[in-house]
């Protein structure tokens, strides 16, 4: 969390941080200046176990004191008459800034840096600073970085802002449950109100709006693939498909705030109609071990012992497993979650390799989602939920709460019907039906 930002830096013994780059796109500054948005224009430099201070272009002081914290105008150190002293020398005069800017707060010693910008320009600026200066190391992070540890847990404000995002995302997967249930079929597939079938760009083309009706941010887009495809855990669907009945649909979405905020991340698989039996036979398993790995997790356990429950399941139902055959492209072939938050993809790891000391903190959000994939078979199933270890009631919090049936049942269907549902397998029951909401369990 936020508040570990000064026993990180004193553990790995820095004594100044500096983020630089936009807020938009760029976790680090979004995080550190509270969400506020700011140009590329921007420095904040954090003084250990000092507030943050944000270094704005004028034009943007209003928007960067949004943040709450202290904001120094740079045109108070005149950054043209700078540019000049230097001859257009750019690299040099933003050294020089740069080094009046950590002057003014007493910044000297190792300052570890972040942000975003473009890699090269970024190397020279921190060489240069250094020549100028020899009372300043720069220090890179690799992985295990003070932002990223800041990330690993989640505060309740963080989580509020999370779970607004995966309230709106289960008012667009309801959506579009709804809107496949409402087509006809024919000819093993769903068809339009001229007759041609629905296609998986047609769906694709509903989710978007429904995004964006509902403010939200789709960046990376969205997952949408069916029979094949869904046998390929990235694939996002080729548009031309058309939506045919009995195959696997593999629905994973991953939307955020606008303007660069939280993530969430929620997947599902569906099958229009009626579901085929090795289908069901995949589903009921990847359904059980969701609710054994989901059951069985409790604060201060090493994230590798659920991945590791994960493949024991499924190798001893014949599947094959990374952990048997890391080339496999069948059967399970990934890990079993891992956390989000102002990234899609953050710490912890629930993988299971070698130096994986990550540990299931309180305060950890993150995904649970086993799936089988048999792309030669044409199907591919994953069902995965997004969950928070409230730190104050120890309470495993499912966050965007939609039921687990297999089958969409058509309105106007052709075709027979599968009776599985989320209750099939599952220890839990009253998970049918459309209703939301928040499920919790107590960890002891």
């Amino acid at each position: 969390m936020k508040s570990d930002f000064d026993r990180l830096m004193a553990e790995r013994v820095l004594d100044g941080l500096i983020v630089t780059g936009p807020s938009h796109a760029n976790p680090a500054m979004y995080y550190m200046i509270n969400g506020a948005h700011v140009g590329e224009a921007t420095t904040v430099i954090k003084k250990r176990d000092e507030a943050p201070v944000i270094f704005a272009n004028s034009m943007e002081r209003d928007e960067a004191a949004k943040s709450g914290l202290r904001v120094v105008d740079r045109s108070q150190y005149d950054p043209l008459k700078i540019l000049n002293e230097e001859k257009g020398d750019r690299l040099r005069a933003r050294a020089r800034l740069t080094a009046m800017m950590l002057d003014e707060l007493g910044v000297k010693g190792r300052v570890a840096v972040y942000g975003r910008e473009e890699q090269g320009e970024a190397f020279a600026l921190w060489h240069q600073l250094m020549a100028l200066r020899n009372d300043i190391q720069i220090v890179g992070e690799y992985g295990d970085t003070v932002f990223n540890r800041a990330y690993y847990t989640k505060d309740a404000d963080e989580v509020a802002r999370i779970r607004a995002v995966g309230e709106k995302t289960m008012i667009v997967v309801g959506n579009t449950w709804d809107f496949l249930a409402s087509h006809r079929a024919a000819d093993g597939v769903l068809v339009k109100d001229d007759g041609t079938p629905l296609t998986v760009g047609d769906v694709k083309r509903e989710i978007r709006g429904w995004i964006r009706e509902q403010e939200l941010e789709a960046p990376e887009d969205f997952i949408f693939a069916i029979g094949r495809d869904a046998g390929v855990p990235h694939s996002r669907g080729e548009d031309s498909s058309p939506i045919a009945l009995g195959q696997t649909i593999v629905y994973d979405i991953f939307p955020r705030e606008a303007g660069s905020g939280y993530y969430f991340d929620f997947t599902r698989t569906w099958c229009v109609g009626f579901a085929p039996p090795d289908v069901e036979k995949a589903f009921r398993e990847v359904l059980e071990i969701f609710n054994i790995t989901s059951d069985a997790m409790h604060p201060g356990t090493p994230c590798a012992n659920y991945q590791k429950m994960t493949n024991d399941y499924f190798e001893a139902r014949g599947h094959p497993t990374m952990r048997t055959n890391p080339q496999t492209t069948e059967g399970y072939v990934h890990s079993l979650g891992h956390g989000v938050g102002l990234n899609i993809h953050e710490g912890p790891s629930l993988s299971e390799y070698e130096g994986n000391t990550d540990i299931l903190e309180p305060g950890v959000a993150i995904t649970v989602e086993p799936g089988l994939y048999y792309p030669d078979k044409g199907f591919g199933v994953r069902i995965e939920d997004f969950l928070w270890l409230n730190p104050k009631t120890l309470t495993l919090e499912t966050i965007g709460e939609f039921p687990k049936d297999l089958v969409i049942p058509l309105k106007k269907a052709g075709g027979r019907r599968s009776s599985l549902r989320s209750g099939a397998g599952e220890k839990k029951k009253g998970t049918g039906g459309k209703g939301r909401g928040t499920k919790k369990r107590e960890k002891k």
